[in-house]
């Protein structure tokens, strides 16, 4: 049934383009966004020579980055009811446009990590307003194919931007991976300010003060204890970001189960449906992992590729992604998420088995074939997930699910790289003292590297292989459901619809 017919042929048959003008400024401020978090990481070891620094100080303008983003994402869902989702949204934008110029600016390590920290607060309300934006824009029949178009971005930005930072670094400036931002975020304001329309504020009585202090504490603190795991899990840093985050996190559930209106509803838990989907996002972000964050590493640590070379060896999956992420929306309208998540995580499984039976023969060529694999996967099963998870809350309470939903994910990203690495590297030493390898030094430890690496990380990809295998397996159980019937039982429904 398509709205014309739903409302009885009053409105006028939705078309797709309709929503492409304001989609644009969205997109633009998305891609700005992902695009300067991916290529940051390129050019570290650039500002340790420009600014005389070490490593360890200068990785803070990437740790206080990320706690910077983790701490405001619970506020987005509060401040969009409360202010109005295009106000947040263009705020965020220019907040985060102002900052890529000042971080452009200074001339000492500790500046720069304060830009970047106010880059953070700006850019960490970004992508769930902009989700709930776009999924109360898009008609109930259509939102498949709108949320993919949503995430072409967030799957390609990652691939351009260290490919673009490599080449401004090596033959410009690391001043330009920031000043690119300028032009962009200035358009996606005018054009937002222009053409976005505006989504109704909803009356929000009472001010959770507990939970805008005790919600950001806990997702920041989770995020930077489960990062620091990628060193140590025994460390200091790690523990103590673990315990205050925990302690913090049991404080706002406590806090959000008892307060009238809450900074995020995790009532919205009750609903079987939802935290079961939920669970199963989790396991495919986990597993997602073994060909995003794995295979670079192998590529720079064992075959000694530079980061604009990993990234054109990357390439491919990205493309891949683009052009199936519009498919898999049009797809999820039509059949719903579970064959998605089915197809897409198979295909991640098959490039992952790939991957486990690498060498240090592996050239780019051989890795086309589950490049594309993988990013086909990717583009099936993304934002189709994210959109089916949203659909199962309440409509009244999308923003504050969106909120929710990315806090999460910033703590099981980190929790992913930290694990991921500490499977690695116990491989790593486990291989070199069965192969009785003598490391007294780092030229040695490189050498040993060099003879561990491609069974420390085949076995590292293999585990990665047993979790996409059982995302596929729980994937069987999501439930598809209809959009009319979906988004008829939500509305109204409030917590009242959950169960």
């Amino acid at each position: 049934m398509n709205q014309a017919a739903a409302t009885g042929g009053n409105e006028p048959e939705f078309r797709i383009t309709s929503i492409l003008v304001p989609l644009i400024a969205i997109i633009s401020g998305i891609f700005m966004v992902i695009l300067d978090t991916t290529a940051m990481n390129v050019a570290l070891s650039k500002l340790v020579v420009d600014f005389q620094t070490d490593l360890p100080t200068i990785q803070w303008t990437v740790t206080g980055y990320m706690l910077a983003t983790a701490a405001v994402i619970p506020l987005a869902g509060w401040l969009s009811d409360r202010f109005g989702a295009k106000n947040v949204f263009l705020s965020s934008v220019i907040m985060f446009t102002i900052a890529s110029l000042l971080c452009a600016t200074p001339n000492t390590a500790e500046w720069l990590i304060v830009f970047r920290i106010l880059q953070g607060l700006g850019g960490g309300f970004v992508m769930p307003v902009a989700m709930a934006y776009v999924f109360r824009l898009s008609p109930p029949n259509k939102i498949g194919q709108v949320m993919g178009m949503l995430g072409v971005p967030i799957l390609l930005a990652p691939a351009i931007g260290p490919i673009l930072a490599g080449w401004l670094v090596e033959f410009h400036s690391w001043h330009w991976i920031f000043l690119i931002n300028i032009p962009v975020g200035i358009f996606s304001f005018i054009f937002g300010l222009w053409k976005l329309p505006k989504v109704g504020r909803k009356q929000v009585a009472g001010f959770d003060l507990p939970g805008m202090i005790l919600g950001p504490i806990a997702f920041a603190a989770l995020s930077y204890g489960v990062s620091q795991g990628a060193e140590s899990w025994t460390s200091d840093k790690t523990l103590g970001g673990l315990i205050i985050g925990t302690l913090a996190l049991i404080g706002f559930i406590i806090v959000e189960l008892r307060a009238k209106i809450p900074l995020l509803e995790l009532r919205v838990f009750r609903s079987v449906d939802f935290s079961f989907s939920i669970f199963v996002q989790w396991v495919l972000q986990f597993s997602l992992f073994g060909a995003i964050f794995l295979l670079p590493q192998f590529l720079q640590q064992a075959r000694g590729y530079g980061a604009f070379d990993t990234g054109m060896t990357l390439f491919p999956q990205a493309l891949a992604s683009a052009v199936m992420m519009p498919i898999g929306g049009y797809l999820f309208d039509k059949i719903g998420v579970r064959w998605l998540v089915v197809i897409g995580l198979s295909l991640v499984s098959g490039a992952i088995f790939q991957y486990s039976h690498v060498s240090l023969t592996t050239e780019g060529h051989d890795l086309i074939l589950p490049l594309i694999m993988a990013g086909a996967g990717m583009g099936l099963m993304m934002m189709p997930l994210n959109s089916h998870l949203i659909k199962k809350a309440p409509s009244d309470l999308v923003s504050r699910v969106t909120s929710l939903t990315s806090a999460m994910q910033q703590v099981i990203n980190s929790f992913a790289v930290a694990t991921l690495v500490t499977i690695l590297s116990s491989r790593v030493s486990t291989l070199i003292a069965e192969k009785n390898i003598t490391v007294t030094g780092p030229a040695d430890m490189q050498k040993a590297m060099l003879q561990v690496a491609p069974e420390a990380f085949g076995y590292t990809f293999r585990i990665m292989l047993v979790i996409a295998v059982i995302g596929i397996f729980l994937g069987l159980f999501l439930r598809r459901g209809k959009a009319q019937e979906e988004t008829a039982g939500n509305k109204g429904a409030g917590l009242e619809g959950l169960h």
